[in-house]
């Protein structure tokens, strides 16, 4: 692994990182969902958002590299029904997110946290526009002269991945610590937070 890391031409490599950082930097439903968990949750739910996220991609960057991505592709059936649960589920925490506005309990902190890294892995996971995007992207700069290409968009997606974790561990602190600011807005907040979730289900299903 050392050998094929070391063999990356550098410019090559830094033009992926700043490439990755532009993609994290552009609004998508990571992004979005980072955001509101953040919001609603605090800065400890944004961040553990952020690092169910990257389980999920860390999860599809394997099947990238067995190929499961490009089976999903070949498969237009099976895309769309993954897109549907995914943006069933959504709909699920914008009803929940609705119902519970508000509620700011300080000892359900931890359990929020664990909630919000689960649902940040499952939201991930059933977007298959993730997987069909690292399955597109990544390989574009790997070299077979390197080594095996499984083993380089192993690399580059860890690398990928750790400056999306860096960048969406920000953003939900700093959505997290915006919604502290405004903690007595809490049910708005909360409301705000459902119309996040449900748009990202509109866009799963209309895009």
């Amino acid at each position: 692994m050392w050998d094929i890391l070391t063999g990356f031409d550098p410019a090559l490599l830094w033009a992926f990182v700043g490439a990755g950082l532009l993609l994290n930097l552009t609004p998508g439903a990571d992004f979005m969902f980072v955001s509101a968990s953040g919001i609603a949750g605090g800065p400890r739910a944004g961040m553990a958002a952020a690092i169910g996220i990257s389980f999920g991609i860390a999860l599809h960057l394997i099947l990238a590299a067995a190929g499961v991505s490009a089976m999903l592709a070949a498969w237009p059936a099976a895309y769309d029904a993954i897109r549907y649960i995914g943006a069933a589920y959504l709909v699920f925490l914008a009803v929940q997110a609705w119902r519970h506005a508000g509620e700011v309990a300080q000892t359900d902190a931890a359990r929020r946290a664990h909630r919000a890294i689960w649902r940040g892995f499952v939201t991930n996971v059933l977007n298959p526009k993730t997987a069909l995007f690292i399955f597109a992207f990544i390989p574009q700069f790997t070299d077979p002269v390197l080594g095996p290409v499984w083993a380089q968009i192993l690399i580059l997606g860890a690398i990928f991945m750790g400056v999306g974790l860096l960048f969406s561990l920000t953003l939900g602190a700093a959505a997290g610590a915006f919604a502290h600011v405004l903690r007595r807005r809490a049910r708005a907040l909360g409301r705000i937070s459902a119309v996040m979730f449900g748009g990202l289900a509109a866009r799963l299903v209309w895009d």
